[in-house]
């Protein structure tokens, strides 16, 4: 169990895909999302979704991610936040995103 503080610690926003790119250098299949997070400026993200999203398909699409962590290496990308999905059975991830449009930048809660 966590405590609502700690629950409040971590910073989950709406952001908007405006590129996504093939990585192949990554371990495992992945795409370099660039994604517009409204006020909070545009974070890269290594995101492995490449099961059920083409490239082609994911520009304008709204996502749900974390936005503090801290940037991590992944081969020669800086990943820069962390986009929120559900894992199927077979490690298949399902992106997670809003019903209507909203502002990029907004916080979950």
């Amino acid at each position: 169990m966590i405590s609502w503080n700690d629950f409040e610690k971590v910073e989950i926003h709406i952001g908007t895909i405006l590129t996504a790119e093939d990585f192949p250098k990554a371990k495992n299949p992945a795409y370099k999302l660039t994604i517009d997070f409204g006020p909070l400026g545009i974070k890269r993200s290594s995101a492995q979704i490449t099961a059920l999203y083409s490239k082609e398909n994911l520009p304008g699409k709204q996502i749900v991610a974390v936005t503090n962590f801290p940037p991590k290496q992944i081969a020669d990308f800086m990943s820069e936040c962390l986009v929120l999905g559900a894992v199927g059975d077979y490690k298949e991830v399902t992106l997670l995103s809003v019903n209507l449009p909203c502002a990029n930048g907004l916080r979950i809660g």
